[in-house]
């Protein structure tokens, strides 16, 4: 069964917001905002310092139920930007043969792509005769990976991620399929210590004594989508650990979205607003987002408080969420920490 992180609606809308913008980075103005910074978390992974070879043949448990043995990993293509973001930083980029559109990071850019929004073509992927394709339970259609499969690839399903709690899991996964446990070891151990070192930068409340409310906004101007995030959007994780409150999650929003409306803000009262670079690109920067009903009138509005992260890394939970986490606190408290 297949459970998106976030409804397929919105999957389709970010891809399709990355292809037809390119993969750089947005950018976005204000009071309290800026983007990633370039040099950390926007366009490029960092590989482990030591790379192990392989030990193949790997046999894993699809999350899809199947038991998949991969005997090859001289040709990857992952279907995820996530997913390629972790294969790169094991070590293996240069057996990648292919990405998906939301792949953004510097190294995986000249890679051919095979998916249009998160529907993958897999004519495409069988033409580049991989030798172990990577998907997330979000990759379809389902007919597309029935065939991938069907044709003899060795093909594994790794379950999304939703939280911080999800880091580990993820790179477990991945470096299971990869034949490189140790590896795999060694990036959740950098990871960890990376992420746990940011936490202890964030200060224990606002000048006020309170802890911020942030909501977390999904924006694409150019399809009219304008959703608040819920309890299940992806993003109260990261803001938890920023010693934020996820004003959507605590105004009692259950879903993952829903769509933005003055009475839900009024209601979230957010001191600050979470978006993607390029959806703040798309409603026209700070200037066009505050023009949304509601916006306005909530204390970040009136503020212009706005934390913009890029697309192609804020929901990863990877091996760059530390820099998504650093980025978020520097923006959040106004200063680098």
């Amino acid at each position: 069964m297949r459970t998106p992180r976030l409804a397929g609606a919105l999957l389709s809308a970010l891809a399709l917001a990355l292809a037809a913008t390119g993969c750089g980075s947005g950018t976005g103005s204000g009071t309290a905002a800026a983007t990633a910074p370039k040099d950390a978390a926007a366009d490029r992974v960092e590989p482990l310092a030591a790379t192990l070879e392989p030990r193949l043949p790997a046999v894993v448990r699809s999350a899809d139920g199947h038991r998949v043995s991969v005997a090859s990993t001289d040709r990857i293509v992952p279907l995820t930007g996530s997913l390629s973001e972790i294969v790169f930083t094991l070590g293996l980029g240069k057996q990648v043969v292919a990405r998906d559109i939301t792949a953004t990071f510097e190294q995986a850019k000249s890679l051919p792509v095979v998916t249009r929004a998160h529907d993958v073509s897999a004519e495409s992927v069988l033409s580049l005769k991989p030798t172990l394709v990577l998907a997330d339970t979000t990759t379809g259609p389902a007919e597309a990976i029935d065939q991938i499969r069907d044709a003899g690839i060795p093909l594994v399903v790794v379950a999304p991620a939703k939280g911080l709690g999800d880091v580990d899991r993820r790179i477990d996964t991945v470096a299971a399929a990869l034949g490189m446990k140790a590896s795999g070891d060694a990036l959740k151990r950098r990871t960890d210590e990376r992420i746990a070192a940011v936490r202890k930068s964030v200060p224990a409340t606002q000048a006020n004594g309170e802890k911020p409310r942030v909501a977390f906004l999904y924006l694409r101007g150019s399809a009219s989508v304008y959703l608040l995030g819920g309890r299940e959007s992806g993003a109260s994780s990261l803001l938890e650990a920023a010693g934020a409150i996820d004003a959507g999650k605590e105004s009692g929003l259950t879903k993952d979205f829903t769509p933005i409306t003055s009475e839900a803000l009024a209601k979230a009262a957010p001191d600050a607003i979470l978006v993607m670079s390029k959806g703040l690109d798309s409603v026209g920067g700070i200037d066009g987002l505050v023009k949304i009903p509601g916006v306005a009138e909530t204390p970040a509005g009136m503020d212009r408080r706005v934390v913009a992260i890029d697309d192609g890394v804020l929901l990863n939970y990877g091996p760059r969420t530390d820099q998504v986490l650093k980025s978020l606190v520097e923006q959040l408290y106004g200063e680098k920490k």
